[in-house]
């Protein structure tokens, strides 16, 4: 029951912070101010966004590896998914995606547009009568500024009625202040990857109460069905991850903890592989998850440390007086650089290897010039499918190993924090 509590605890955390989290599927949304940027602003490119432009890879990729608000089956068909948006001012809007309306019939509903799968709000310039209601949208326009400074804008506009009105950014967790654009509305809404952590969350519980019946009901016996599968991960986990890095003494303290975060990267990594719900969502290769990820173990390590390593880290002794505090200052940096590779590894390692296995795929549609040439897509599917299922099988060796790195590290920085010194140790 312990380890299903810290499960659900891990899961909340994730969700509130990748609830807030946008990343959104077509690049920066540029300056999202009062001014709705024409004044400041040479328009250099404009297009409607209706799939009709040929085929892109880089927003084909990007938008297979962002996440959404409902699930695509195929173009044109989702699986809509619970919306809770509050914009100041305004209140709260809750329903489906779906009330958004699809890829083919677009809706504003209190302002609120579904732009490449992620919400968006007309900007406050749109007026009181276009922030409530709803409305038809015609289509999103993107256009490509140029402000003062030569810098390239992305922006979006919804047309309704015939008139352009801009969008800003999906909502983000800093409000936009660390880049995104400030937005004027919050989304708390079940996205895919909030949805697949949950549904992992659920998996794991459902999995440990099964193992944990197993192991009451064979008490003093060999093990038998489920826990028989899942005995060779604990021990591994323990003997290999735990005891080694943290020591005999502390270990069995951290070790849910340890086989929580393993199990947690692992069917996420899993689930994102599936390639049809509920998989098919980019969890792991989402930065808000990682960072989650990577402050809870920090959190955890450096909470734990003792005298000893609070010691080493913010006054060493045995050193000159005079470098303690440049040594201070480099250590308490390693406090964060060592989080910040945790979150950056996981994310770049997954990310990468999804963006590789759609850019085989796209092959195909790169060699068939958009269907002009149906030698070239053929030859692009032979190449394609070969590649990609070669790929998959390193995804597959990838699920794996990424969350063995995970719980490892994490398990090194635990064991440094409660390590023990004494006199003879130092000596």
């Amino acid at each position: 029951m312990k380890l299903a509590l810290r499960a659900l605890f891990l899961l909340v955390f994730c969700f509130a912070l990748t609830s807030l989290n946008a990343q959104h599927d077509d690049g920066d949304h540029g300056d999202h101010s009062a001014d709705d940027g024409h004044d400041q602003a040479t328009t250099v490119h404009e297009s409607c966004s209706d799939g009709h432009e040929g085929y892109d890879p880089a927003s084909v990729i990007l938008h297979h590896i962002a996440d959404a608000n409902h699930f695509e089956v195929i173009h044109g068909v989702n699986l809509p998914l619970p919306l809770f948006l509050y914009a100041p001012g305004h209140g709260f809007t809750t329903g489906f995606s779906n009330m958004l309306g699809n890829d083919e019939e677009l809706k504003s509903v209190d302002g609120y547009v579904m732009n490449h799968g992620r919400v968006n709000r007309l900007a406050d310039t749109a007026g009181d009568a276009m922030l409530a209601g709803e409305f038809d949208v015609e289509c999103i326009l993107h256009k490509t500024e140029v402000d003062t400074t030569g810098k390239e804008l992305d922006t979006y506009f919804a047309k309704i009625n015939g008139k352009e009105y801009k969008l800003n950014a999906a909502s983000v967790g800093d409000g936009g202040l660390l880049g995104g654009g400030i937005t004027n509305f919050y989304d708390f809404s079940i996205t895919k990857n909030v949805f697949t952590m949950l549904f992992a969350a659920l998996l794991l519980i459902f999995l440990w109460m099964a193992v944990a019946r197993g192991y009451k009901k064979n008490d003093g016996q060999a093990p038998s069905g489920i826990q028989s599968l899942m005995e060779p991960f604990f021990v591994f986990l323990r003997d290999e991850i735990s005891i080694p890095m943290i020591g005999e003494k502390h270990y069995e303290k951290f070790q849910p903890f340890i086989m929580t975060i393993f199990f947690f990267i692992l069917f996420c990594n899993l689930l994102g592989l599936v390639p049809f719900i509920p998989g098919s969502a980019n969890v792991t290769g989402n930065i808000a998850v990682t960072m989650a990820l990577a402050v809870i173990a920090a959190v955890v390590a450096y909470t734990n440390g003792n005298k000893h390593f609070w010691g080493h880290v913010l006054w060493m002794p045995g050193v000159p007086v005079f470098v303690k505090p440049l040594l201070t200052v480099v250590e308490v940096l390693g406090l964060v650089i060592k989080p910040f590779s945790l979150m950056v590894r996981l994310f770049a390692n997954i990310t990468a290897g999804h963006i590789i296995i759609l850019s085989l795929i796209s092959l195909i549609f790169i060699f068939g010039n958009n269907g002009e040439s149906v030698m070239g897509a053929s030859a692009g599917g032979v190449v394609g499918v070969a590649f990609t299922l070669f790929m998959n099988c390193i995804e597959l060796l990838v699920a794996f190993v990424q969350p063995f790195i995970f719980a490892i590290l994490t398990a090194s920085y635990i064991g440094a924090a409660v390590e023990e010194h004494g006199e003879a140790a130092h000596a």
